[in-house]
C-alpha cells in the first residue's frame, strides 16, 4: 500500500512488525510480546497523526490510488445496478456513470464521476473529468428519474470538468450551468455525497442536492489547491498554504454551513478498510434517504433553493 511523507512514523513501526514477525516464524524466538507492542504503538501511531491532518494532507488521501471510487461504491453498496448511456446528442462520456439501481430494496437513480486505476483505464475515463456530454447524460438520466418518481443519488469524485477545447467548443459551461438550473427544481429527493476529490464546476455539475454530504477524508472547492497556487504565487510550491487558505476539507465546509454532514472513514482512511467504509456510506445514504422520500415533492424544492440561496450574500438593484 502506498504511504504519504506524514505516514512515515507509521510506515517505520509496520516496518519493524514486519521484520520481528519474519523471526517469530523461524520458531528460534517468541515474539509474541514484542508483535504485541509494536501493533499497539502502530495504532497510536495511527490515531495521532491522523487526529492532526492539516488540509494538504486530507487532500493527498483523497487521491489515494486504492480508495474506493463511484462504481466501487455501487458494486457493494447498491443492488440490481443498469447502466445507462449516451446524452443522445453527441455520445457516451465514460468519465460519467449512472444507471438505476436499489439499496435496501428502495429503487433510486445514482450518477457518479468514474476514475481510473490504471493508466489505461484513466485514459478510458479521462481521469475522471467529464465533457459537456457527460453532463448532459447525467441530466438525461435525472430527468428520467423525476419521470419514474425516484429519488437521485450523486456520488462526486472529480479533479474537474474536462478542460480541452473541445469541451468549451461543445458549451462546457452551458452544460454545467444547465444541471445547476435543472437540479435545483427537480421534485424527488437529490443526495450528493463527495467520495473523493471535489473540484470546482466539474463537481457543482451533478452536486445541487437536498442533503450535500462529504466523507471524512474529501475536499470540496471552487479550485485545486495547485492551480491556486499557481495563480497567486506562479508556482505550486504553496500548495499547502493555499489548501489551509481554501478551506476546502470536510470538517471547514460543514463549519461553514455548505454541507450538510460528514461522513466517518476508517482509521488511515476509506482505502484502508473498505468494508467498514462501505459500511459507513450506507448507513448515511439510508438514513438521509428515509427523511427526505416524506417531504412533499413542492417542499423539497422550496427548501433546496432556500438553503442554496442563503450560501452567499447578495444585493438586488
Amino acid at each position: 500500500m502506498a504511504h504519504f511523507d506524514f505516514e512515515k512514523p507509521i510506515q517505520e513501526l509496520e516496518d519493524q512488525l514486519e521484520e520481528v514477525k519474519k523471526v517469530h516464524e523461524k520458531g528460534k524466538v517468541d515474539m509474541h510480546t514484542k508483535i504485541q507492542e509494536l501493533e499497539e504503538k502502530i495504532l497510536e501511531t495511527k490515531k495521532e497523526v491522523y487526529s492532526k491532518l492539516n488540509g494538504w494532507q486530507r487532500v493527498q488521501i483523497s487521491r489515494h490510488p486504492d480508495r474506493p471510487y463511484t462504481l466501487d461504491y455501487i458494486e457493494n453498496c447498491f443492488d440490481n445496478f443498469i447502466e445507462l448511456h449516451g446524452d443522445r446528442t453527441v455520445k457516451d462520456d465514460k468519465a460519467m456513470v449512472g444507471g438505476f439501481a436499489s439499496i435496501n430494496g428502495t429503487s433510486v437513480m445514482v450518477i457518479g464521476q468514474q476514475k481510473g486505476r490504471n493508466t489505461k483505464q484513466r485514459q478510458y475515463r479521462n481521469f475522471g473529468m467529464p465533457n459537456p456530454e457527460g453532463y448532459r447524460k447525467a441530466l438525461r438520466l435525472m430527468k428520467m428519474a423525476e419521470r419514474f418518481a425516484l429519488p437521485i443519488v450523486c456520488l462526486i469524485d472529480t479533479p474537474g470538468a474536462s478542460p480541452g477545447l473541445e469541451a468549451e467548443e461543445r458549451g462546457q459551461g452551458e452544460a454545467i450551468a444547465r444541471n445547476l438550473y435543472e437540479m435545483s427544481v427537480f421534485k424527488v429527493p437529490i443526495i450528493c455525497i463527495i467520495i473523493g476529490e471535489g473540484a470546482s464546476g466539474g463537481a457543482l455539475g451533478i452536486g445541487v442536492g437536498d442533503k450535500v454530504l462529504m466523507m471524512e477524508n474529501t475536499w470540496y472547492s471552487v479550485i485545486s489547491p495547485e492551480s491556486c497556487s499557481s495563480i497567486l504565487w506562479r508556482s505550486w510550491e504553496h500548495k499547502e498554504k493555499a489548501a489551509e487558505a481554501l478551506k476546502l476539507t470536510a470538517s471547514d465546509m460543514l463549519s461553514n454551513k455548505l454541507i450538510d454532514g460528514v461522513i466517518p472513514e476508517p482509521l488511515g482512511g476509506a482505502h484502508a478498510n473498505t468494508e467498514e467504509t462501505y459500511k459507513n456510506f450506507k448507513s448515511y445514504l439510508l438514513n438521509e434517504l428515509a427523511e427526505l422520500v416524506k417531504v412533499a415533492p413542492d417542499k423539497l424544492v422550496e427548501t433546496r433553493i432556500e438553503k442554496f440561496s442563503a450560501m452567499g450574500d447578495f444585493i438586488e438593484n
